[in-house]
């Protein structure tokens, strides 16, 4: 064999040699990834986070403060309390781990490293979890609280619309979208005082709007513009309440799907400025009832 033969037979060895070595590294590579794969390792670590938080607060927190967060006989709301929800993750770690001496609060040290977790799920109970995202476009939302919807008649956000009821600007921070969902299309009926009424005087007046103060020789009323009078029931020929909530019961016809997530989305846009405007002002530096 000619020394030319001898170097291409080398050359070829070589080559195979090398191809050999990568089918060997792809393969060794191959299999790791199915042994651990990274991102489903992640990801269940998350989820088991998840679950353990929400068991833990379960069995130790929710006796005292309520499955939701929002209070119980023993213990005050958690979820949607301003002061608790400007707190860092670490304050309420801590609060966990040491409790809070004179209160009522005892001490979770046991808890170990599963103290993260239970602060995380608290976190969602107040609506900070990402899967809260808004259903629909504020934009739109705003122009039918403000328009067609004519929720601003009687509600009003940062100060802008009507005085007849309840002030919205912080209503959807601790909600989620179906309980926001239901309060708008199934509106609760009132109490006595908030429910609806009209009146006539003696001297043939007729008025209607809502009770806001009312004993038994008086009766305050606000009007639909937003004004008060007082009566005195000596002077009034006949009052009668009636029955449901002042806000109509029928947006669940009255507005569609799209328009319904439209509203509530703007109604979580607004509270969430609530929430940044809160976060920027002064923290309290006591160490209230948790």
């Amino acid at each position: 064999m000619s020394h030319r033969e001898n170097i291409f037979g080398a050359r070829i060895v070589a080559s195979l040699g090398l191809v050999f070595c990568a089918l060997i590294l792809a393969q060794r590579i191959a299999s790791q990834e199915q042994k651990s794969p990274r991102s489903t390792n992640v990801g269940q670590r998350l989820d088991r986070s998840n679950v353990e938080g929400k068991q833990a607060f379960e069995s130790r927190c929710a006796g005292c403060h309520g499955l939701d967060g929002r209070g119980g006989e023993r213990a005050p709301d958690i979820a949607s309390n301003a002061k608790t929800q400007q707190r860092s993750d670490g304050e309420l770690s801590r609060i966990v781990e040491r409790g809070l001496p004179g209160t009522g609060m005892p001490a979770f040290a046991s808890m170990g490293s599963n103290v993260d977790n239970v602060v995380a799920y608290l976190r969602e109970l107040q609506g900070k979890k990402e899967s809260a995202r808004l259903p629909g476009d504020a934009k739109r939302g705003r122009e039918l609280f403000y328009g067609r919807g004519r929720c601003s008649e009687c509600h009003s956000i940062a100060g802008s619309g009507g005085f007849i009821a309840s002030e919205l600007s912080g209503f959807a921070g601790n909600r989620s979208p179906d309980e926001i969902r239901q309060a708008i299309i199934k509106p609760t009926s009132a109490n006595r005082l908030g429910g609806k009424i009209t009146l006539k005087t003696r001297d043939g007046k007729e008025y209607s709007g809502v009770v806001r103060n009312e004993d038994n020789f008086s009766l305050q009323l606000q009007g639909l513009d937003g004004g008060f009078q007082l009566f005195q029931k000596s002077e009034l020929a006949s009052f009668s309440r009636q029955p449901g909530s002042l806000m109509p019961a029928d947006y669940g016809t009255a507005l569609n799907r799209d328009e319904l997530n439209d509203l509530i989305s703007f109604l979580m846009f607004s509270a969430r400025g609530v929430k940044m405007e809160a976060a920027a002002g002064t923290k309290p530096t006591d160490d209230e009832e948790e």
